[in-house]
């Protein structure tokens, strides 16, 4: 493919060139020509290391992307990169034009949004783990809906009794929330600056950094082929209830 490129660029070279526009053509490289054409052409978001080998040698691929966002900046389509790889989106100031197109959505429930937030933050994470963090006893119906959404996904089996399943999240949650890595999660601070903590927290309480390798760790053993359906299959549990010392759901 790259041989591909580089042809379409030497025949943009030997292109007899209008004096009205020979200004344009010699400050927008041919390579942002073909950038542009990749990223559009592409249903998916595309990794930089994929861009790189359908580009011409020597084309710096960090520096062609860097121009091309800066020149899609202040246009109504973007380029961004979420989940470190680039993709086109409607400017974030004109997405009020898509309202008629969008789909309804159905809204999460507080204890979703809660153990969502606990395995963004604590993944790889099991239920029970889930369950001493949030105090209370999580249905799996508040698992299922979450997986349904394929923001969070079984990592594999925790080597302790029952080797129960951890869970993490997805690169559908990246692009969901608009987030480049799990690291830009907001910190404590943050949290604290739009009020979803209270300042009054006790001392030593501290926001774990998430990490982004998805590589099991080494109390984790890999999903064997019938987990996937045995979560499917599974019958749904009661709904979540406090524990005796009152906590809320």
């Amino acid at each position: 493919m790259a041989s591909l490129a580089e042809k379409r660029m030497e025949d943009a070279e030997e292109r007899p060139v209008d004096p009205n526009t020979e200004t344009e053509a010699v400050a927008r490289p041919e390579e942002l020509r073909l950038l542009e054409a990749l990223l559009f052409a592409s249903a998916e978001p595309i990794d930089q290391a994929a861009l790189a080998k359908r580009m011409p040698d020597g084309v710096d691929i960090k520096e062609a992307l860097a121009q091309l966002q800066a020149e899609y900046a202040p246009r109504g389509v973007n380029l961004v990169r979420v989940a470190n790889k680039w993709t086109f989106r409607t400017a974030g100031d004109l997405s009020w034009l898509m309202t008629r197109e969008s789909t309804e959505t159905r809204r999460l429930s507080r204890a979703a949004i809660e153990v969502l937030a606990i395995i963004a933050y604590h993944q790889p994470v099991t239920r029970a783990e889930i369950e001493e963090i949030r105090g209370v006893i999580t249905s799996k119906g508040t698992l299922d809906v979450l997986l349904e959404t394929s923001w969070i996904r079984p990592r594999g089996r925790r080597k302790t009794p029952g080797r129960p399943l951890t869970f993490g999240t997805t690169e559908q949650f990246l692009t969901q929330f608009s987030l480049e890595q799990l690291g830009d999660l907001p910190g404590l601070e943050e949290l604290k600056g739009t009020g979803l903590l209270d300042s009054r927290l006790p001392s030593g309480f501290s926001v774990p950094t998430p990490s982004d390798d998805v590589a099991l760790r080494e109390d984790e053993d890999p999903l064997e082929a019938g987990d996937t359906l045995d979560l499917l299959l599974a019958p749904p549990a009661e709904p979540e209830t406090p524990p005796d010392n009152g906590g809320e759901s």
